[in-house]
């Protein structure tokens, strides 16, 4: 929701009369000073117009009210992500509606696809902890990603309300934890897994004569050029060339013909170059289950993060598997920080949306968890 001040206002001020704390305001309008100068148009998080509710003060003009709307209606109904299978329209149609009704939250595109569509981090928080979550490396693990997306939206509604989880204030996270989350690594692979064969008539040849004419889609783990991309990290990766059984693009496993050869691979590469993350979490499916050791190059720290994780999600602790050119083994082994590979539900993949009420309810200790340890 967005006022027009008739009068220059302290934030604090602001914030005290729509109950959100200062900080959010601040968050979301980067550009004020304070006290903020009349005439100024200002984001308010949280809020929406409406017939009813909180009364603007003559001080406040409505600025993107629709006709008759003259009340500060403080939203409580969360943007709906359960349910429904997630396409990559339907998480940039979520983000967009995120970012309107929490404008503290922003996005950045750290690359593009093999079809050109956008692979996009979202952030929020203010603290020097820095913590990054993502999702959807797999195609066929496309639940990660409303689940990922459903976990941070009750983190900003959460904020928006001053509520507390897991005993700990939202506010406190926020201002404790820089989040950074890529919800959807693999755009392209989720969308034919959930939705067919692209247009793009070289892609589709391509894409038919790599699952060996098939139709069916709901074992695709890879990009849409048949590169497994979380097998693509130069972490041992001349290991998992040497053994895995496909050697040409295939559906799942192929890891490529070098490391970091797809720009899906690249660019979480990039990112965490660049941010220097202190806490990694990788969203799969499936098994209940959360690795985070890597050839004991983990922290000591590591071990206590895990437990936490177990105790609230019930899902078991594995330190060690033989496996090698994840980006999790990548991040533990050139950082030698705290990695974890967390295994979302039970069953075989695609895992069906009934398991989805379930898989969100198990799992949202793990992230909360990950922004208080």
């Amino acid at each position: 929701m967005k006022i027009r001040l008739k009068e220059s206002v302290e934030i604090n001020a602001l914030a005290a009369y729509f109950e959100i704390p200062a900080i959010l305001i601040e968050q979301s309008n980067q550009t004020l000073t304070d006290p903020i100068p009349s005439e100024a148009i200002v984001n308010i998080p949280g809020y929406e117009w409406g017939l009813t509710g909180l009364s603007i003060p003559s001080a406040f003009e409505p600025e993107d009210a629709m006709e008759g709307c003259d009340k500060a209606v403080k939203v409580s109904e969360r943007i709906v992500f359960r349910q429904k299978s997630y396409t990559s329209a339907c998480f940039y149609r979520d983000i967009e509606k995120m970012v309107l009704k929490y404008p503290f939250i922003r996005t950045h595109i750290i690359g593009k696809s093999i079809r050109n569509q956008p692979i996009i981090e979202i952030t929020m928080g203010t603290g020097k902890r820095n913590v990054h979550m993502n999702a959807s490396f797999h195609a066929n693990e496309w639940i990660t990603s409303a689940v990922l997306m459903d976990w941070l939206e009750q983190y900003a509604n959460d904020l928006v309300h001053g509520k507390a989880r897991f005993g700990h204030s939202s506010l406190q996270l926020y201002t404790h934890t820089s989040l950074s989350v890529v919800p959807m690594v693999n755009p392209d692979g989720v969308d034919l897994v959930l939705e067919g064969l692209p247009d793009d008539s070289d892609l589709k040849k391509t894409v038919l004569q790599i699952n060996h004419q098939s139709l069916d889609f709901s074992q695709w783990k890879a990009n849409i050029r048949g590169v497994d991309l979380n097998n693509q990290f130069p972490a041992y990766w001349e290991i998992e060339k040497e053994r895995k059984l496909p050697k040409t693009p295939a559906p799942r496993d192929y890891p490529g013909d070098c490391p970091l050869s797809e720009p899906e691979a690249r660019a979480m590469a990039r990112l965490s170059e660049e941010k220097g993350f202190d806490r990694l979490l990788c969203f799969h499916t499936q098994g209940e289950e959360i690795y985070w050791g890597y050839l004991n190059r983990e922290p000591e720290e590591a071990a206590l993060i895990v437990k936490e994780f177990s105790i609230l999600s019930g899902y078991t602790e594995v330190r060690n598997i033989d496996s090698h050119a994840g980006y999790r083994d990548w991040f533990i082994h050139e950082w030698g920080r705290s990695g974890y590979t967390i295994e979302l539900g039970l069953g075989v993949n695609p895992l069906p949306l009934v398991q989805y009420e379930s898989i969100r309810k198990k799992g949202e200790g793990i992230f909360w968890a990950a922004l208080y340890m």
